[in-house]
This record gives C-alpha cells, structure tokens and sequence, in this order.
C-alpha cells in the first residue's frame, strides 16, 4: 500500500501575508484595532446610521467615539445618558420585535426624533447664560 503524506509547509498563506501587511498598514496609520460585542439596540442604531450615512464600520465607531468625546468636553454628556436611559423603554421592544407575536403590531408608528430634547435643553441653557 502505498502512503500519502500530506505536506505542510511552515510558510503562511498568500492571504494570511496579505492581511498581515494590512494591519501593519493601518497601525502605522495611527489606527487601532477595536474589538467588541454590541447590544441588538445597538445594533438597531448602528444600521439606520449606516443606511443614512453609507459609513463603513471603522468610520461608524471612530464617529461614534468623537461624537461621544464632543458631548463629554461640551459638559453634554449628563444629557445623553439621560437621553439613552429614558428610551430604554423603547429599545425593550426591540426584544418583542423580534418575536413571532410582533407580526401584528402596528409598525406605522413615526420614530421619535433622538435630538429633540437636546435641541431644546440647549436652546433653554443659551436662555439661562
């Protein structure tokens, strides 16, 4: 009988170089790999962004922390945890959304404008100063 033996080589492949030198790419570009999991609200948020802007996912989370930065140095940031938590409510439906029961729900209904309250809070705060 006659043996065959598989042979591997210690050499990476074609593509395991081309990413490689992609990394290297990147990081000599100042960028840095971020890596993590998001909630299904986040997700929601992070697809309607997508679809609006045509962001790619780097621009997306580099966007997503400067705006974040900005709404700390402006003293805004108080506001927008308050923001996310009062529409906590709403992204628990997201849950039932996705359930078989939510086939009939009424999905007519208009999104509520995420910037209306720090519109207003920002036009009293010009007001108070």
């Amino acid at each position: 009988m006659k043996k065959t033996t598989k042979h591997t080589s210690n050499k990476p492949s074609a593509n395991a170089l081309k990413q490689k030198r992609f990394r290297e790419r990147q990081k000599a570009q100042g960028k840095k790999m971020v890596r993590g999991y998001i909630t299904p609200q986040a997700m929601k948020c992070y697809k309607e962004i997508n679809q609006i802007t045509q962001w790619s996912d780097s621009e997306t989370l580099s966007n997503a922390l400067r705006l974040t930065y900005a709404a700390y140095k402006c003293g805004q940031i108080n506001l927008l945890t308050k923001w996310l938590k009062e529409h906590e409510e709403s992204d628990e439906n997201l849950k039932s959304e996705t359930s078989p029961a939510s086939a009939t729900e009424d999905t007519t209904k208009a999104p509520q404008n995420p910037t209306a309250d720090t519109e207003d809070n920002m036009v009293e705060q010009r007001k108070a100063s």
